[in-house]
């Protein structure tokens, strides 16, 4: 008689759930990111976040669907192996590693960049280190402890982009009148210009899809993950909408010194430079809690892909009997900070968008497949099944084709060491591509065979 499959302890709420999705996204974002979007919009960034916003919505609806239908761990991975077939949930699961693989790192270097910064006595590497030991330390005691600490984090992320909008605020209202109105459109602005900057607001929203991978520890996730997915696209948008306008109106146009600091020129501008360096280092230990959410997700789909035996089931598809987490996935996740150390942060942002969006335009096909599958003994709404998850499928593409040659090719020629990967792996698929081993019983419905 075969063991049952390792499963995660269901301990999240809604709440919770939000709350991871929220610090993935990372709130203070948008004032990282504004001059860069303010500048290629012409000075219409409040507009760029909202076509982004509506443009990733479609998407977000897909993905609040399939989790409703299939409450697992995996999001996309599960999803097509589902739906599309096995091979095609191979390859989108592979795809997905440069996302969940590099994100951490990313974060973890982004993080250790501006502390030391702040500390410049302290070198990059220790501070890679100490940001990696960290969050993989409170990962491995446990999800109840992650999302303990993750609350906080989240808070303290909206309190400093709410209270930088408050000082917003009161600079605006000790000013000249603005044009609202120059924010939204001005005579610079073009539509391929806002459409330019709408694609790179867009990649501010990754990683509402990553709750999803949260599935099978959340209480009543067929109601749960979908509600969240929503909430966290309805209150990020909102909140990057929102200050962006706000930042737009402090600076008019799209002209900084430089666009990449326009966001700590302009908490000196309207809080001076104490606020400034508060704002900052506040920033900075909120990132943790990016950070911590990040990994936790990462090592979810390692922890999937490792029981279904894609990946070595001994490392990565392993639970500590204490825990109940996936230690060595986190372990694995943890040790990227050695590679962050001397990769190019510009090549792993363009993995990771390849990643995201080519996991994107799949969920939104899985949708399709869905619906063209049920809709004779199901009543599935055609506009909600078919035309919007079409709809999105169109835009991510769109939005894949607004990288870089290097981050197309890069993402290319990962995806051929995959394919190649996967040949091996089924001996030329002569043998059946790994099946999922979930216990679906627990679920309340039967198992569905993958499909060659």
């Amino acid at each position: 008689m075969s063991s049952p499959s390792p499963s995660l302890k269901r301990s999240l709420s809604l709440t919770s759930v939000v709350a991871f999705g929220l610090s993935y996204m990372a709130p203070s974002l948008v004032m990282v990111i504004f001059g860069i979007i303010a500048a290629a919009s012409s000075g219409t960034a409040p507009t760029a976040f909202l076509i982004a916003t509506l443009a990733v919505l479609l998407t977000a609806l897909s993905y609040a669907r399939m989790a409703g239908e299939y409450p697992e761990s995996g999001s996309a991975y599960s999803y097509a192996r589902r739906l599309i077939g096995a091979p095609v949930g191979f390859l989108v699961g592979w795809s997905l590693l440069l996302d969940y693989l590099f994100l951490p790192m990313v974060a973890w270097l982004t993080q250790s960049i501006y502390l030391n910064a702040q500390y410049p006595d302290i070198p990059i590497w220790i501070w890679m280190l100490i940001n990696a030991g960290l969050t993989t330390g409170v990962n491995i005691l446990g999800v109840v402890l992650s999302d303990r600490v993750n609350k906080v984090m989240a808070g303290a992320a909206m309190l400093i982009v709410l209270l930088f909008a408050a000082f917003c605020v009161v600079h605006l209202l000790g000013s000249p009148p603005r044009s609202v109105g120059d924010a939204w459109w001005n005579s610079g602005s073009t539509v391929s210009g806002v459409f330019g900057a709408a694609a790179i607001a867009a990649y501010s929203f990754l990683g509402f899809d990553a709750v999803t991978t949260l599935s099978e520890e959340t209480k009543d996730p067929r109601r749960t993950i979908p509600r969240a997915v929503v909430l966290i696209m309805a209150i990020g948008g909102a909140l990057f909408i929102g200050v962006a306008l706000l930042m737009q109106l402090v600076h008019p146009g799209g002209e900084f010194d430089d666009p990449q600091i326009a966001g700590y020129t302009l908490s000196i501008q309207v809080g001076g430079q104490e606020f400034a360096d508060w704002t900052n280092m506040a920033a900075i230990v909120a990132g943790f809690g990016s950070g911590l959410a990040v990994q936790l997700s990462s090592s979810r789909l390692l922890f999937t892909m490792g029981r279904d035996g894609v990946l070595p089931r001994r490392v990565f598809g392993a639970l500590n009997s204490r825990t109940k987490t996936p230690v060595y996935a986190l372990l694995v996740t943890g040790a990227m900070c050695f590679v962050g150390l001397s990769f190019d942060l510009t090549l792993a942002t363009s993995f990771i968008n390849f990643g995201a969006f080519s996991a994107f335009t799949v969920v939104n096909l899985c949708v399709v497949v869905h619906y063209v599958r049920n809709r004779r003994r199901r009543r599935l709404n055609p506009v909600t099944h078919l035309a919007l998850p079409a709809a999105g499928a169109v835009v991510t593409l769109w939005m894949l084709t607004q990288l870089g040659g290097t981050a197309l090719a890069s993402g290319l020629l990962w995806l051929a060491a995959g394919f190649l990967y996967l040949l091996w792996l089924t001996r030329g698929f002569r043998r059946p591509t790994p099946r999922m081993t979930l216990d679906d019983a627990a679920e309340g419905q039967a198992p569905e065979p993958a499909r060659a």
